[in-house]
């Protein structure tokens, strides 16, 4: 039986601050709560919402354990499994409708396709000691005119309902978020400097070469410092006369190899499950391609026992090793480690340090089948998870934080967050293990990050946003950047960058209430580096590279970042425009991505051509449609941009002109919101970037404009602009300027009389990259 209960039945008190409560009492009357009841209790129970056809829905689900992505629809039979929320386009009453599934006591909740168009909702304990029959708040349902404004409002009664998390305008973001790097400002020392290894090696001794291949995905951690590498670093070595030689052509070297060896693996593991008996030519090639792997490596990673270090803690380490790093390059604000959520992939070791450890084999859920085969969860599964007791969840963070902190490092990136539920059988369920998990990680990071150094990663499941985020304030929003598809598919290397922007864009929509959205880094000589640059460019986040030493394009960069690693950064998210959320803008032959944010004068839309490939349902997975890898014809128009979403943009909407520069195509056009929509074609994996700027308010990136003046008076109009940057600043004039200035010089400029006016300047070092710019007329 399934019954619905109004908001006010239903919440009983909150901590969240008095314009947030009044926000949420104010609406309350726009949203609802859906429960239903069995005849008898069990720790998972399955229950029809009902069934709708022919209507359009949007979705996210998780396609794995930890990635969430965009899907739609028209029946309920059309949902995947682990649906996270579903959005109705309602036009009989002009309007949309959200219902989403929540947290209920010691229950999680996901929505699962019924047959015949039936809307199923799954609620769970995680745990066959945790029971319930009746649930009286596991989803809720939430109507409004806007797409944007329901994304708000229902979190932000959720957020009051629940207790349990907390919005983004409620937290301090990390400074991060505002650089990028050409001079580095901040770094991030990624998996492989904790001190790991498996179970059948050393206790005392780091296993080597395990970062690739799924092989350090079985390994724990056996110290809570770094490792033997890292220990034996001897403070000045980046920076004397002769520094460690590089190879940048090895990581991707590395990475061909271990994708070569896992797919020997998988052939071999597929033998076995054929009945094949000899199994020594699978064997063989399995152990050739571990060989060429170590061979690769250099062998310069040997085991040695971490007692045998005869370093001395003064001079050497990570230490000495984040100082040389700010030595080296003098605007390095952040260093971030990498650790897994239970520190290692496969946890801590028993008895190998002083926290109780115990390894947990690993029970996934059943609507886990429903996704995406992945090399992390095979890795996992296989070996448990040394899972420290929930009761030394605080010790176990502050232990390796504190040593970090007093390492030099600035914050932490945490990996592989959703693993907990697959360990939380004997305690208490995924919901209460969950809760002390995060509590234990946010305590430390209150007290040794500042309360904000941490970027979520594998985190995309709505446990961890309802229970997770109380203090973490920033977090990926897309997969991992593949530079190539690991399954082999060459154009993977291209089709995978468009998948990787939609993930991105829609989750942005909800994980954006909550957390700053991370649209993660990319390599900037990729093939595909400049069509990410550009979602980079408007996406609102950080801008960061995972380029090999010596492997990267500048010129690229520099148009992504000012000289002192500082980013002109659009002030919101960037989003889905309306015409893209009912669509499939990855494999439908007809759908450009249109994103759209701000910048301080102005707003922007990104247009991307994402075609290629897309969810597969039948077959479970993600995967390459040739036949819509091609160009693709839409429109944009300054309606598109959602002006009213930021109280001082609502004003820009009453323009009667704009200035539209797209940036790709160099044009400087008009337009009004009563004109005709611009007509674009857009080329695979390219993109177009407009910028609609009120015409008495042009200029060529609303990103770098500080301050904009106008003085009036009988005699002259005077325009003072003060703009961080460097280069060529494109604006609009009706006329031509009768003097310029910079920084109180008289300068020249070009102006053309279709109204583009040019000044060159250069970087302002001293004032910090700002100049100020005059034009007289």
């Amino acid at each position: 039986m399934c019954f619905s209960l109004p908001f006010s039945s239903i919440y009983k008190s909150s901590d969240a601050p008095l314009a947030l409560l009044q926000r949420v009492q104010a609406l309350s009357h726009k949203g609802g709560f859906l429960g239903f009841h069995k005849e008898a209790p069990s720790d998972r129970l399955m229950n029809s919402l009902g069934k709708f056809t022919g209507r359009e829905f949007l979705s996210i689900f998780r396609f794995k354990t930890w990635w969430s992505t965009m899907w739609m629809g028209s029946s309920g039979s059309d949902l995947q499994m682990e649906t996270q929320w579903v959005l109705f386009n309602v036009p009989e009453i002009k309007s949309y409708v959200i219902i989403i599934p929540v947290i209920d006591g010691s229950f999680r909740s996901a929505f699962h396709p019924g047959t015949d168009g039936h809307f199923m909702i799954c609620a769970e304990s995680g745990s066959t000691k945790v029971t319930a029959s009746s649930f009286d708040a596991i989803a809720y349902v939430h109507v409004s005119e806007n797409p944007y404004n329901i994304m708000k409002e229902a979190y932000t009664a959720l957020r009051v309902h629940l207790n349990t998390f907390k919005l983004l305008e409620e937290k301090t973001a990390p400074s991060l978020v505002d650089k990028g790097g050409v001079t580095p400002r901040f770094l991030i020392i990624d998996d492989g400097w904790q001190s790991i290894n498996t179970d059948d090696g050393n206790p005392n001794e780091d296993a080597k070469n395990l970062v690739l291949g799924g092989t350090q995905m079985t390994a724990r951690l056996h110290r809570l410092d770094d490792c033997e590498k890292f220990r034996k670093y001897k403070g000045g070595s980046v920076l004397g006369p002769n520094p460690p030689s590089f190879d940048p052509k090895k990581p991707k070297m590395l990475i061909s190899k271990a994708i070569e060896l896992e797919h020997a693996e998988k052939d071999r593991d597929q033998a076995i499950q054929s009945g094949v008996t000899d199994l020594s030519p699978f064997e063989a090639r399995v152990q050739k391609l571990k060989q060429e792997l170590d061979t690769l490596f250099g062998g310069e990673e040997k085991s040695v026992s971490s007692g045998s270090c005869s370093c001395k803690a003064e001079g050497y380490g990570m230490k000495a090793f984040t100082g040389d790093l700010r030595t080296k390059f003098k605007g390095l604000d952040d260093i971030y480690a990498w650790h897994a959520l239970c520190g290692a992939w496969g946890g801590v070791r028993p008895g190998s340090t002083n926290l109780n450890s115990k390894i947990i084999s690993c029970k996934l859920s059943p609507g886990l089948d429903g996704t995406m085969t992945d090399l992390a969860v095979v890795k996992i599964v296989e070996g448990g998870i040394g899972l420290v007791h929930p009761d030394q969840a605080g010790d176990f963070y502050d232990s390796m934080h504190s040593y970090l902190a007093n390492a030099g490092i600035t914050g932490v990136k945490v990996d592989v967050i959703h693993s907990l539920e697959y360990v939380s059988e004997d305690y208490g369920g995924r919901v209460e293990l969950a809760k002390c998990y995060y509590k234990g990680l946010s305590d430390s990071l209150s007290k040794n990050f500042k309360g904000s150094g941490l970027i979520s990663s594998m985190q995309q499941c709505n446990d961890f946003f309802f229970l997770g985020t109380r203090q973490i304030s920033m977090g990926r929003v897309g997969d991992d950047f593949w530079f190539q598809d690991p399954n082999g598919d060459p154009m993977g290397v291209y089709w995978l960058q468009g998948v990787h922007m939609i993930h991105c864009a829609y989750n942005s929509l909800w994980m954006g209430q909550i957390i700053k959205p991370d649209w993660d880094m990319f390599q900037s000589d990729h093939l595909c580096a400049k069509f990410h640059a550009g979602s980079r460019a408007i996406c609102g986040g950080p801008v960061y590279v995972s380029d090999s030493v010596g492997g990267h394009d500048f010129e690229l960069i520099k148009k992504l970042v000012h000289p002192d690693g500082t980013i002109p950064r659009c002030q919101d998210s960037a989003l889905p425009t309306r015409d893209c959320l009912f669509r499939n803008p990855l494999f439908d032959k007809k759908t450009i991505l249109k994103i759209w944010n701000f910048n301080k004068f102005g707003g922007v839309i990104g247009a991307f051509n994402c075609q290629g490939a897309g969810w597969d349902p039948k077959e479970q997975r993600i995967k390459g449609y040739s036949e819509c890898y091609k160009p693709i014809s839409g429109s944009v128009h300054v309606t598109d941009i959602e002006w009213d979403q930021k109280k001082e943009a609502a004003r820009m909407r009453q323009a009667e002109e704009f200035i539209v520069y797209l940036s790709q195509a160099e044009e400087l056009l008009h337009a009004s919101p009563k004109s005709e929509a611009i007509q674009i074609t857009i080329q695979p994996s390219s993109f177009e970037i407009f910028s609609f700027v009120p015409d008495q308010e042009a200029r060529r990136h609303g990103g770098t404009i500080q301050e904009l003046e106008y003085f009036d008076s009988e005699a002259e109009t005077r325009v003072k602009i003060e703009v961080k940057g460097g280069g060529n600043l494109l604006s609009y004039s009706n006329a031509s300027p009768k003097k310029g200035f910079l920084n109180g010089a008289e300068v020249a400029f070009e102006w053309l009389d279709n109204g583009r006016l040019t000044l060159n300047f250069p970087w302002a070092e001293t004032a910090g990259g700002i100049s100020q710019v005059v034009f007289l007329f």
